[in-house]
């Protein structure tokens, strides 16, 4: 029977209950919803789903499905069950292997299979057989094993050519191996020869000294990179100071695969590990050796990072606004805009490089595509926010981003096949805010890692007043454990994830922070009340200095650093700021609008101490100076006859971008063109129209307002569908088995279903085929839209085609899939 047709009768069999957990444990399966339980094990059975579905399994699980899929046939149905897998994964049991092939069909990836032939009647233990496609997910190593001899001879032409020749040798040098005479049977002969882990080691034992080394080095992985790995190696030649490499090639212990790389055959492989495909079995995951801190000293690192953070990000919105961030051609900020940006945050440039990437995922910044240049969004809402709410925003944005900011300053790969552009790439670096630094599954990767973080925390289970150290590799080590078939992606994700925590007060001092927690706990609220009683109220003032300068005795209220930098020079780090006055810092601020009046008002207002004289004397005198007489710049001017109009115009914050200013009652003039000015207007909630008589008039007209920024909020990646959906899908089901549509219980086995479910039987009968050299018969519609029934051998399929072997007119053809109606496995047909 089709693997899919008995998967769907199981499917079909289960209670509403199973499917549900099925549904949340693959939600993939019902998005979108599908018409019928055939339709449902045919998605069960893609590849693409089922790649997802072991991304989540764990690594006892992971053992189990592949002992299975190694010691089971799903061409000849040969299934297995969980005594016959126990024995060949060592330090395990059967109630052990039992319950994880139980929960591996919970999760549709095998189903319950007839015992193979000649098993005695009577038996009472369950049998199993893998969905068609795991073979494809696993890939050509499933359990770190090779392919066996007789595949390798298949696949590999040079190899075919010399193995009659390499038994011949052994045979001559005194191996107990039967005679070949040609390649299968030698690779036969070899494959029998090797299945014996004594017989192996009797092998061995003669072997070069370094040999048991060099093997021990296959133990996870069959294939490995060897220089000249296709050079000649003989038994009858071999010198007394062979190599072990040479000495393997020889014996046939290692097969050439190119020039650079050799595989482990799966038979060598196996008698290596005593004839177990699993010997490192274990149900609990590892406990890594942790060090500890003390929970003051995490929590003060923590929110000293998320102050200096917020006053980094602040001034860092400052210098965009003063002069936005030029972009390259090729995409993103390059080397000299980010130096000029971390000399203004006195940082380096890799912090800098954080700091610009956080900013533009969390919408603190955007790319204005006319000027190509990054700059502040008008009336951005997280300048006036508390610093917690400050906090959770780029939280927020940070954990739901396909950016990884980490990746800044790292080198771009050039990944081999790829076109020329990319593999000039090969060499650089990622730029800040290009595309390269783009990773579709950060989102996943991330949540990932803080729920890691949080587990290891809880079950450190530290004493009062300590907190335990997590490093990458400790992260890593259970990462693999937990999902094994996501450890590539953490391996290359995990440092730049736990920097970017450690920058947003998540870890602090190397361990979780309760604010860590509460975010890996999906608890924002809770986040927010921890750090609101924690984290030092902003100061309001600074202490001016008779030497011209101002210090900030702690961490500045947003609107007083903005207004300082305005009128004068930041200088060092942290909290403890020193702000520099002199003539061209004033100038800057009388530039901007103010006055010698104003800028001593407000240093009156903040300072701790009174105005120092010669600060005063620098005011005055620099304004005296100032403003004789004006240059500007005006590329349009706007005109309205509503003088209302022109004055709220003129007073609104959001137009800052167009450098409005008022010469008339009903004139403005604007630094920025006049079709550019026009859509800022349009956005604003005005109607525009711009005179083409005269390019540089925009005339301005009242409409309705349009709504201001929005902050963003995190959700969780949807790790299991809506309960409405799985109501709805589980009643399309069930009422298609009761009112007899597709789906129904009492179909024959011939019935293939909705279109889904035909195009994967069609697919599995097509693979099954080629894999047994079978005869199929196919119902093919020509170009004259007539069908016409074939009997045909498949000999591959791939691209949305099917290349075939006519045993009739002793030719080969290639045939599109879609005129493809129908197609059978010719011996079933006969019966």
């Amino acid at each position: 029977m089709s693997l899919i047709r008995a998967l769907s009768k199981e499917l079909e069999a289960r209670s509403d209950d199973s499917l549900r957990a099925l549904f949340a444990a693959r939600p993939d399966l019902i998005s979108p919803p599908v018409p019928d339980f055939p339709a449902l094990a045919a998605r069960a059975s893609a590849r693409v789903s089922v790649q997802r579905a072991l991304e989540r399994l764990n690594r006892p699980q992971m053992q189990v499905l592949e002992t299975l899929h190694l010691c089971t046939n799903t061409d000849t149905a040969h299934s297995a069950s969980a005594a016959g897998v126990r024995k060949l994964i060592a330090g395990s049991t059967v109630a052990a292997v039992e319950r994880i092939l139980t929960s591996l069909q919970d999760l549709a990836l095998i189903h319950r299979a007839e015992p193979p032939h000649g098993t005695p009647a009577g038996h009472r233990q369950r049998y199993y057989l893998p969905v068609g496609c795991l073979k494809d997910v696993v890939g050509i190593y499933p359990a770190g094993l090779g392919r066996s001899y007789t595949e390798l001879v298949r696949l590999q032409p040079a190899f075919a050519q010399r193995v009659v020749q390499l038994v011949a040798e052994l045979r001559h040098s005194g191996v107990a191996i039967q005679e070949a005479t040609t390649p299968m049977e030698a690779a036969l002969a070899l494959q029998h020869w090797t299945s014996s882990p004594e017989a192996l080691a009797q092998a061995l034992a003669g072997a070069p000294e370094r040999t048991t080394a060099l093997l021990a080095k296959f133990r996870n992985w069959a294939m490995g990179a060897v220089p000249q790995a296709q050079r000649k190696a003989s038994v009858t030649h071999q010198g007394t100071d062979v190599g072990p490499v040479d000495w393997l090639l020889a014996r046939g212990l290692l097969v050439p695969l190119d020039a650079a790389h050799v595989e482990l055959p799966h038979s060598v492989g196996l008698s290596l590990r005593g004839g177990a495909i699993i010997n490192d079995f274990t149900l609990s995951p590892p406990v890594p050796q942790l060090g500890s801190t003390t929970a003051a000293l995490r929590r003060n690192a923590a929110l000293g990072a998320i102050a200096e953070t917020l006053r980094l990000v602040g001034e860092l919105l400052h210098a965009v606004r003063a002069q936005p961030l030029v972009t390259l051609r090729s995409g993103g900020v390059g080397v000299r805009e980010m130096k000029r940006l971390a000399e203004f945050l006195r940082i380096d440039q890799h912090q800098a490089g954080l700091l610009l990437e956080l900013s533009a995922l969390s919408g603190l910044l955007r790319l204005d595509v006319d000027s190509s240049t990054w700059v502040q969004p008008p009336d951005l809402e997280w300048l006036g926010l508390t610093r917690q709410e400050q906090w959770l925003w780029l939280v927020n944005a940070w954990l739901a981003s396909e950016r990884v900011p980490s990746l800044v300053g790292q080198p771009v790969s050039g990944p081999a096949g790829a076109s020329a552009a990319h593999r000039g790439l090969a060499g650089t670096t990622v730029n800040a805010l290009s595309a390269e630094a783009q990773r579709p599954d950060a989102p996943v990767v991330r949540k990932r890692i803080l729920e890691i973080l949080n587990e290891l925390t809880h079950e450190a289970g530290a004493v009062d007043g300590t907190a335990p150290v997590l490093d990458a590799a400790a992260v890593l080590q259970r990462a693999e454990w937990a999902q094994p078939r996501m450890a590539r992606r953490f391996s290359s994700l995990i440092k730049g994830v736990l920097a970017e925590a450690e920058l947003l007060g998540l870890t602090g001092s190397g361990a979780l922070s309760q604010l860590g927690s509460a975010i890996a706990d999906d608890k924002p609220d809770e986040a927010l009340n921890i750090l609101g009683e924690h984290l030092p109220a902003a100061l309001n003032h600074v202490l001016l200095q008779a030497d011209l300068t101002a210090v900030a005795p702690g961490y500045l209220a947003p609107e007083l650093s903005e207004k300082l930098l305005l009128m004068a020079d930041a200088e060092g780090q942290g909290p403890a700021t020193i702000y520099r006055f002199s003539p061209d810092s004033i100038r800057r601020a009388l530039d901007a609008g103010h006055d010698a009046s104003s800028l001593l008002g407000f240093l009156r207002e903040h300072s701790g101490t009174a105005v120092p004289q010669p600060l005063e004397y620098l005011v005055e005198d620099t304004a005296s100076r100032h403003g004789r007489l004006r240059v500007g710049a005006a590329a349009s001017f706007i005109q309205s006859d509503d003088e209302a109009a022109v004055l709220e115009l003129a007073s609104e914050s959001r137009a800052a971008l167009l450098g409005l200013a008022r010469i008339a009652p009903t004139v403005l003039i604007s630094a920025v063109p006049p079709r550019e000015t026009a859509q800022v207007l349009r956005g604003l909630g005005f109607s525009p129209s711009v005179e083409e008589s005269e390019p540089a008039l925009v005339r301005l007209r009242r409409t309705t307002g349009v709504p201001g920024s929005v902050r963003p909020v995190y959700t969780a990646p949807r790790t299991a569908p809506a309960e409405d959906d799985v109501a709805a899908q589980l009643a399309v089901l069930r009422n298609g088995r009761q009112d007899g549509r597709p789906g129904s219980g009492g179909r024959p086995d011939t019935a293939i279903g909705s279109g889904e479910a035909a195009t994967q039987l069609g697919l599995e009968t097509l693979q099954r085929a080629i894999r047994l050299k079978q005869l199929v018969s196919m119902n093919v519609v020509d170009s004259h839209g007539n069908s016409i029934l074939e009997t045909v051998v498949p000999l591959s399929v791939g691209g949305g085609r099917v290349r075939v072997f006519d045993p009739a007119k002793e030719t080969e053809r290639v045939l599109s899939i879609h005129r493809i109606i129908d197609v059978e496995a010719a011996e079933e047909l006969r019966q």
